[in-house]
Formats: C-alpha cells, structure tokens, sequence
C-alpha cells in the first residue's frame, strides 16, 4: 500500500456540481484518467511538481516536489480548518480519476476523515477499485458518459451499472453532462441504468458549459430533457457548474 501520490492541484472552492453544489471544499485533484472525454478541460497529467494554494481561496498558488506523501496532505487540511474553522464542508477527491490511485486512498483516508467527510468525484467505471474504499467514503458523484457530449461509446453503460450497484446504500449520486444534441433515448437509457440499481438516485443534468461560464444549450432543450428524466425518476435537478459562473477555482 502506497502512501505517495502524484497530485495535480490542491485548493478550496466551492463546488460547482451535483450533490454538493454550494458547499465549500477541499479539493485534491488526483492525475491520470482512464477516459478521454471531448469536453474535458482538466489538466491531469503527472509533473514534477503539485501546485497548492498558499491561503484556502487565494487562488495564489507555491509550488511542492512531487509525490506528495499523507503527511503533507494532512498538514495542509490541518492548518486550513484552523484557518478557516467550520468553512469546509468536505474533502473531495477528483481527477482525472482518483480510483486510478485506488492504493494510496486505501491509505490515506481513514486518516483524513478523521478530519473531514470524504467526497469522491469518479467516471464510474471502476467498481471493483471503488469497493475496496466503500467503507472510508462519504459521498460519491459518479458521471455516466453519454456518447452525445462526451465522445465515449455505450460500452461503458454496462460499467456504470456495474458501479452504481456496487456502491448501492452509499451516499451516491449520478451525473450526466448534457448538451443540444444529446438524444432522449440516452436520457432514457441512463433513467434504465439508474431505475434497475436504485430508483431513488439522485440525477442531476449539467449543461455543457464552457470555461468563460458560459452554457451551450438553449433552455427549451434542456427543458426537454429534464421532463423525460422525471417522468422515469423522482429526484432529477438541473445545475451548472457554478464554480465557472462565479469565476471560482
């Protein structure tokens, strides 16, 4: 079991999607991704360095040698919630995809719950990396990939319901990114996904959203989508990625 990792970036911010929107975190970007989705605008390559912000919020950033040891990592949530008590919420784990990283987690988040609630934000296609964490996880925002916005093809349909049935009776919520050509019948196919694990999931849509903020789907669309969502599931929500809105990290 490993106690080191390669970070991208640690920061505080408020997240911008799903479950937790609004809510104030520490962020942990972890590097590498199994996946390469059209619409994604995160850096998640290994350096030599990880970059961390020098006050929670800033957005002024050092510099620390990679791989980043628990150590380190505990000093700096240490010192942020005293800091800044009661501010955060959680710790989230993003990426890329932190499962990848699957060893160390298994390290160190006993530690760092301790601390803080853990948030794991997944691709959903790693299930059998995600059991071994189930117990020291608080919540999990999984995406489910649809070809229209992403560029991934089906065959990871059968991964997400592989994933969503594992993390069954887990905080867990599914998140979709959606745009003007998403087709209904993928909104349905995922609702099928979703209704043969656990009906109950939270779903929430995320229109396409560009860098500046701004979102490349008229209402009426997304409208559409939303009503056929809820006419197969209970709890389905519209938000955009707040964070970019805000101009926040």
């Amino acid at each position: 079991m490993s106690n080191q990792a390669y970070l991208g970036e640690i920061f505080s911010s408020i997240q911008g999607e799903g479950y937790l929107a609004g809510r104030r975190q520490i962020f942990i970007r972890m590097t590498d991704c199994n996946l390469e989705c059209r619409y994604c605008d995160t850096d998640y390559q290994k350096s030599d360095h990880c970059r961390v912000e020098t006050r929670p919020g800033s957005g002024v950033f050092s510099s620390l040698p990679q791989p980043i040891s628990l150590d380190t990592i505990s000093t700096i949530v240490s010192e942020w919630n005293s800091l800044l008590p009661g501010a955060h919420h959680s710790i989230s784990f993003t990426g890329g995809e932190p499962l990848l990283s699957s060893d160390v987690l298994m390290s160190w988040l006993p530690a760092l719950r301790r601390m803080l609630p853990i948030h794991l934000e997944t691709n959903g296609t790693m299930h059998l990396a995600l059991e071994t964490l189930l117990p020291h996880l608080d919540y999990i925002s999984m995406d489910i990939k649809l070809p229209s916005t992403s560029g991934c093809t089906e065959h990871l349909w059968d991964l997400h319901k592989s994933f969503l049935a594992a993390a069954r009776g887990k905080n867990i919520s599914v998140k979709i990114v959606v745009g003007e050509d998403t087709p209904q019948e993928e909104i349905r196919g995922v609702c099928d996904i979703i209704t043969d694990v656990d009906r109950a999931t939270p779903l929430f849509l995320q229109p396409v959203t560009q860098p500046s903020g701004e979102v490349h789907i008229s209402a009426a669309c997304l409208f559409r989508l939303q009503e056929t969502a809820s006419s197969l599931l209970p709890d389905v929500r519209v938000i955009p990625q707040m964070h970019r809105m805000l101009g926040a990290l």
